[in-house]
């Protein structure tokens, strides 16, 4: 790719970018008002309704084949320990307390930036891809993560009403349907996408409420922390695509989605369970930044990968 290619190319995955950055942006603003944010009506919503309804409808509507989507959620659960390895020896390093901070340098923000990055840079086939992506992470960051949190510190792992009982339950609902060949009336099919539409707006204007609200402390090592998240995830991704017999639309999706920043919840579970929420809260917020300036180039690498690496 000449360097005229790669700017053309470069200003329009920026535009396509701009609608995440605009939700974004909504919520950057209405917190530094002053405005009152009803942080747990909008997440309950995303959480317990839209983000299921999302799962349910992208996974019964959409055309790729059973054996694929059982192939997608296999790998992910293979990349979710990939990562996690390939953090630890990254902490000891980078001398970062690892049990501590493993969950913020192995789960990537699979949902807030990578369901809208999927859809805007893959389409709907790609979303559903990372949907897949994201429920296996989800299930894994709400339960094994937070248990080694609670472990680290030694403190009970209280995590009522985090486990996600919608997303597992409709994920469920949606694999036995599509197995048992079973057409969804056209209400349901309608009302599901019509409530999973709210996922991702709900999610990226939380994410610029919760960016705004995070103190600016502890840079040295939070920029230390997110160096170590996007190495992970440029490591695992790589070692992935070149292991694994996935077919090139899932290879996208999956380095796409192993470079994500951290994800906000993971700062949420760190700053009430360990000592380093300031880290933890540092490197979010510099992880997003790097982020949202290189993503046309991390998904132009997604595009071109696949050459370099089969």
């Amino acid at each position: 790719m000449n360097h005229l290619d790669f700017f053309q190319s470069y200003v329009q995955l920026s535009s396509q970018l701009l609608p995440v950055i605009v939700c974004a942006l909504i919520g950057a603003y209405w917190s530094l008002s002053g405005k009152e944010f009803p942080s747990e009506f909008v997440s309950n919503l995303s959480i317990s309704l839209a983000t299921p309804s999302l799962v349910f409808y992208t996974l019964v509507s959409t055309k790729l084949d059973n054996t694929l989507l059982l192939k997608v959620g296999g790998s992910a659960v293979l990349c979710i320990f990939l990562m996690a390895m390939i953090a630890i020896v990254l902490l000891k390093l980078f001398k970062l307390p690892i049990w501590y901070l493993l969950p913020c340098a192995t789960f990537p923000n699979a949902g807030n930036l990578g369901l809208p990055m999927a859809q805007l840079s893959f389409g709907d086939d790609g979303l559903v891809i990372a949907v897949a992506f994201f429920a296996i992470f989800s299930f894994f960051q709400h339960t094994l993560g937070v248990s080694i949190l609670g472990w680290a510190n030694h403190k009970d792992s209280k995590q009522n009403g985090k486990f996600p009982y919608g997303v597992a339950f409709m994920g469920l609902s949606a694999v036995i349907l599509r197995a048992a060949e079973v057409k969804v009336p056209g209400p349901i099919l309608e009302s599901t996408k019509l409530v999973g539409s709210l996922a991702i707006p709900l999610m990226l204007i939380s994410l610029g409420v919760a960016l705004c609200t995070i103190q600016k402390s502890s840079f040295k090592q939070g920029a230390v922390l997110a160096a170590v998240r996007m190495l992970t995830g440029a490591i695992g991704g790589s070692i992935l695509v070149y292991s694994l017999d996935l077919p090139p639309l899932a290879c996208q999706v999956f380095i796409q989605q192993m470079l994500m920043p951290i994800a906000v919840v993971n700062y949420i579970y760190t700053q009430r369970l360990t000592p380093y929420g300031q880290t933890a809260a540092a490197g979010v917020l510099v992880s997003t930044v790097i982020f949202a300036l290189l993503a046309p180039m991390i998904v132009w690498w997604t595009s071109y990968s696949l050459i370099i690496l089969k």
